[in-house]
């Protein structure tokens, strides 16, 4: 198998987890809390992530972390898997999964705010149209919705849902301090932390595990949210000679998502939500392909 069928087949691995798991998290909300269901997850996917790492024999790489590097990690761990999670859990408990899906896809154009705001990296004048049109989507979503389809939203859940995607825009910004670290090790190395800061919140917030069908669906949205689809989509990159192309397949998973929501979860998909999503998609794939259009000119 060449290098270009390897990364089709990987980014597909990544592509088919990434386009179950909202129906996941909704099944595991019917029998676990949202607390209880971050703790299962994270703490599977740290022990998928060790096993790679055992694997592939890159323990050795802890020992080159300094003190700033382990700080670092403990901060990005706390921020994810620990709060994003647990904030978009609880949206997906006050929101159909459809929305609190579709709006957490819109961290892409609030990362470039962000940037702008805090890294005082300027924003090209052509992506204030992407950043308008994906706007436009979120805000049929959050708005439309009970106006035009007459669904009525949890503004707590909207709101967390917007926060969630902040909170991950946050991680993106934070982990690039990292980004010298093996990327499985790092990945190892958030979930850690965030699987212990989790195992200490259980002293203080009622904990109940029982439930062998939230239990099973912990270790599923652990498997493939957390782990597996990051791991296959990593390996994608490195065989790929298109990048661009491998992160523009991956929007590809909300849209074979809402008919997996259909079908599994049982909810009826609001057209606000077919447009809404597709005005947020398009408007982040619009400013990445003139994006890189403009890089090659100048290249």
């Amino acid at each position: 198998m060449n290098n270009n069928n390897k990364s089709g087949l990987f980014v597909a691995i990544a592509i088919a987890s990434w386009s179950t798991v909202a129906s996941a998290f909704k099944i595991g909300l019917r029998h676990y809390t949202y607390f209880e269901l971050i703790l299962v997850s994270a703490i599977m996917a740290m022990l998928v992530f060790a096993t790679v790492v055992t694997i592939q024999g890159k323990w050795k790489h802890l020992n080159y972390l300094g003190t700033k590097q382990w700080v670092g990690f403990a901060l990005s761990g706390l921020l994810n898997p620990a709060l994003y999670y647990i904030i978009l859990f609880k949206s997906y408990d006050l929101l159909p999964a459809q929305i609190a899906q579709s709006i957490n896809y819109f961290w892409p154009t609030l990362l470039t705010i962000m940037l702008a705001i805090f890294m005082r990296q300027s924003i090209p004048k052509f992506k204030y149209i992407g950043m308008l049109i994906s706007f436009g989507g979120v805000v049929l979503i959050s708005l439309g919705t009970g106006g035009i389809a007459g669904v009525s939203l949890s503004g707590t859940g909207i709101a967390l849902a917007f926060l969630s995607a902040f909170l991950w825009a946050m991680f993106w910004i934070l982990n690039q301090r990292n980004k010298n670290t093996d990327s499985m090790v790092a990945l190892f190395l958030n979930f850690m932390f965030g699987a212990v800061y989790l195992l200490i919140a259980t002293l203080f917030v009622p904990t109940n595990l029982l439930s062998v069908s939230g239990l099973l669906s912990g270790v599923y949205v652990g498997m493939f949210e957390m782990a597996i689809p990051f791991i296959f989509f990593g390996m994608a990159l490195k065989e790929s000679k298109n990048p661009s192309l491998i992160n523009q397949l991956c929007y590809l998973s909300p849209f074979i998502s809402l008919f997996i929501i259909h079908f599994v979860v049982g909810e009826t998909i609001y057209p606000t939500t077919y447009i809404g999503l597709g005005l947020i998609v398009s408007g982040i794939v619009l400013n990445e392909m003139i994006a890189k259009r403009k890089q090659l000119r100048f290249t």
